[in-house]
C-alpha cells in the first residue's frame, strides 16, 4: 500500500489540520498495535523528509486533478479545503451569516512590517510606520496575530514582536518562507536607539525639549557722534519666532519727521 494513500485517508478524516510529525506518529503506533501487518510494522520508521515527499505529490495530484477541494499546508499542518470559488453555497449550507472581520489598513500595514523585519521592536516599528501603533499592537494581539518575542539586547531591553501561527492561518501561508517578497521595505534602514526612547506605557517616544526663542537684539547706531550711545531695538523677528508671534507682535512706531519752520 503506497505512503500517499495512507496519508490521504487519515487527512481526509482528521477533524483538525495534521502535521508530517503527527503523521509520522499515527504510523508508529500502528506498526505497535498488537497482531500488525508486517507491511504495517514496515511504516514505522518513516522519515519525516518522506512523508513530506509524499505529501507534496499528492498535493499535485489533487491540483492536477482539478477537484472541488485540494491538499495545502497552512502554518505547517496539512489539511484538505474547498476552492474558494465555492464559498457562497458552503456559507449558505454551513449557516454563516457574517465574515470575520477583516483587517484595517494600519493594522494591515504594521502587521507587513512585523512579518518582514521581526523580531522588532515597537519604537522600530513606529520609525518606519512614523505614527504610534499603540492601538493597532493592541488589536494585533489580541487576535494573536502578533505575539511577543523576547526582549532586545539594547539599553533598556524593550520587548520585540513576531508573527504567531495564527498569522499563517489567517493568510493560509505554509510558513514565513511562503510570505512574498518585499525587498523594498527590507531596504527600509532602522537606526536602533542606544537608550529606550519610550519613557511610559501609554506614551511611545520622549516628547522633545521646546525650545526657547531668542530675545530681541540690541544694535549700537554707528551714526550718534555726541558721545551718547543710542541704543535702537532691531525689528528683525528672532530666530524660533513662530509665525503666529510674528503676526503678534505691534508694529514699529513711525519716525516722528520735525515740521517746515512758518514762513515768516
Amino acid at each position: 500500500m503506497e505512503l500517499k494513500s495512507i496519508l490521504e485517508v487519515l487527512l481526509f478524516t482528521s477533524q483538525k489540520p495534521l502535521s508530517p510529525n503527527e503523521l509520522r506518529d499515527v504510523l508508529s503506533r500502528a506498526a505497535d498495535e498488537e497482531g500488525a501487518e508486517e507491511h504495517v510494522k514496515a511504516l514505522k520508521k518513516t522519515p519525516v523528509e518522506d512523508i513530506v515527499g509524499a505529501l507534496l505529490g499528492l498535493a499535485q495530484e489533487h491540483e492536477a486533478a482539478a477537484r472541488t477541494y485540494r491538499l495545502v499546508c497552512v502554518a505547517g499542518a496539512w489539511q484538505f479545503v474547498t476552492q474558494p470559488e465555492f464559498a457562497p453555497w458552503l456559507r449558505t449550507f454551513l449557516g454563516v451569516k457574517s465574515r470575520p472581520a477583516r483587517l484595517s489598513q494600519p493594522a494591515l500595514e504594521t502587521l507587513a512590517i512585523i512579518a518582514y523585519r521581526q523580531p522588532i521592536t515597537r519604537a522600530e516599528i513606529e520609525q518606519i510606520r512614523g505614527v504610534a501603533v499603540d492601538g493597532v499592537m493592541g488589536t494585533l494581539k489580541e487576535r494573536h496575530l502578533v505575539v511577543e518575542a523576547g526582549r532586545a539586547e539594547v539599553i533598556g531591553k524593550p520587548m520585540q514582536f513576531a508573527t504567531g501561527p495564527a498569522f499563517l492561518e489567517y493568510f493560509g501561508l505554509a510558513g514565513l518562507d511562503a510570505l512574498p517578497s518585499a525587498d523594498e521595505l527590507r531596504r527600509i534602514p532602522v537606526q536602533r536607539p542606544d537608550s529606550l526612547l519610550t519613557v511610559d506605557n501609554h506614551l511611545t517616544t520622549a516628547p522633545a525639549e521646546p525650545t526657547q526663542p531668542e530675545l530681541p537684539v540690541e544694535i549700537v547706531d554707528p551714526s550718534v557722534t555726541d558721545g551718547a550711545s543710542a541704543a535702537v531695538e532691531s525689528t528683525e523677528p528672532a530666530a524660533g519666532t513662530s509665525d503666529a508671534e510674528i503676526e503678534s507682535q505691534p508694529d514699529p512706531a513711525p519716525a516722528v519727521e520735525p515740521e517746515p519752520p512758518a514762513a515768516g
